[in-house]
């Protein structure tokens, strides 16, 4: 099965290049195959090509016709992979919960167990003045429904 050999095709990769991830891998009936990676530094336009030709040179196209796309995660989607927590710990950070309440903040751990700490920051009147108040909260993730890095300029 196709599905089984580009598994270990990607495996193998990741294997010889530590600092990536792989964050989603798709394979359809129709042998449509779609591969979204990441990294902890960063994914250039080289990576993708890399993991897509190790791919390409390790499947006979004569035995299966398929296609294939290797992409990086984009920065608007959610979360799929722990290893993306772990990146950006330290960032802003967008997190839905089950029950629609919406928390941003700064991610200050993930932990796979635990889940999510986050430090928010709100304006608070108090006396006169408005104070900066910060507070932290803790997330298991079975309480997440999503969670996005907040793309700031």
């Amino acid at each position: 099965m196709i599905s089984e050999q580009v598994e270990k095709l990607v495996n193998s990769f990741l294997n010889e290049h530590q600092n990536i991830f792989l964050v989603e891998k798709k394979v359809s009936a129709s042998n449509q195959i779609e591969i979204l990676i990441d990294s902890f530094d960063h994914i250039s336009i080289k990576d993708c090509v890399m993991l897509s030709r190790h791919i390409e040179s390790n499947l006979n196209r004569d035995e299966t016709d398929f296609s294939l796309q290797v992409a990086s995660a984009g920065l608007s989607e959610p979360f799929k992979v722990f290893d993306q927590y772990k990146k950006y710990i330290g960032k802003d950070v967008d997190v839905l919960l089950k029950g629609g309440q919406r928390v941003i903040g700064k991610m200050l751990e993930a932990n796979e167990k635990k889940g999510l700490v986050i430090e928010t920051k709100k304006k608070e009147k108090i006396g006169k003045k408005k104070v900066e108040v910060v507070d932290t909260h803790s997330y298991p993730f079975d309480k997440i429904e999503k969670t996005k890095i907040v793309i700031s300029f």
